[in-house]
């Protein structure tokens, strides 16, 4: 079954998760320095906020899925879009570990179709990625893509999912 993810960047963490507890009524399911995020079942969804030097507000949207065929799947619906779409297979991001594929939508909004793979210790590594024109640095990791800047999306926002 899939998720809906929605990703906020914010300015001051330890109040926006003071507010979000008290919204969901339950505290967060990760908690780090940086990053709070919340696996609800009522609604079902992902919902991440970080501090990471990120404009504050709507960093990005998505869709967490449950298996590599359902990924395949969301895969097979963002081609059929007609819109750019970045892999990202076995990236390293927001305390996790993931099979992703960016894309943007007409509006320049980014969307994020993932399936988490583990748990890491840290917030990210380097992307490992054979696209010479995506980024490479921990900042990169997922942030969001967006339209202007060229055939295929990039990561270029410092905060992740």
């Amino acid at each position: 079954m899939k998720r809906l993810h929605v990703h906020l960047a914010v300015e001051d963490l330890a109040a926006s998760v003071r507010f979000y507890s008290a919204l969901f009524a339950s505290e967060p399911t990760v908690r780090k320095p940086d990053y709070a995020k919340w696996m609800l079942d009522d609604p079902r969804v992902n919902f991440a906020i970080s501090q990471r030097g990120a404009v504050p507000g709507l960093d990005h949207l998505g869709i967490q899925v449950e298996s590599e065929a359902e990924l395949s799947e969301m895969h097979s619906r963002l081609e059929g879009a007609a819109m750019p779409v970045d892999a990202q297979p076995g990236t390293a991001c927001c305390y996790a570990r993931s099979d992703k594929y960016w894309t943007v939508d007409p509006q320049g909004i980014a969307w994020e179709s993932y399936h988490t793979l583990s748990d890491i210790p840290t917030f990210g590594e380097p992307q490992r990625t054979s696209a010479p024109e995506a980024a490479s640095d921990v900042a990169a990791c997922c942030g969001s893509p967006r339209a202007e800047e060229g055939v295929r999306p990039v990561k270029s926002s410092s905060s992740c999912c």
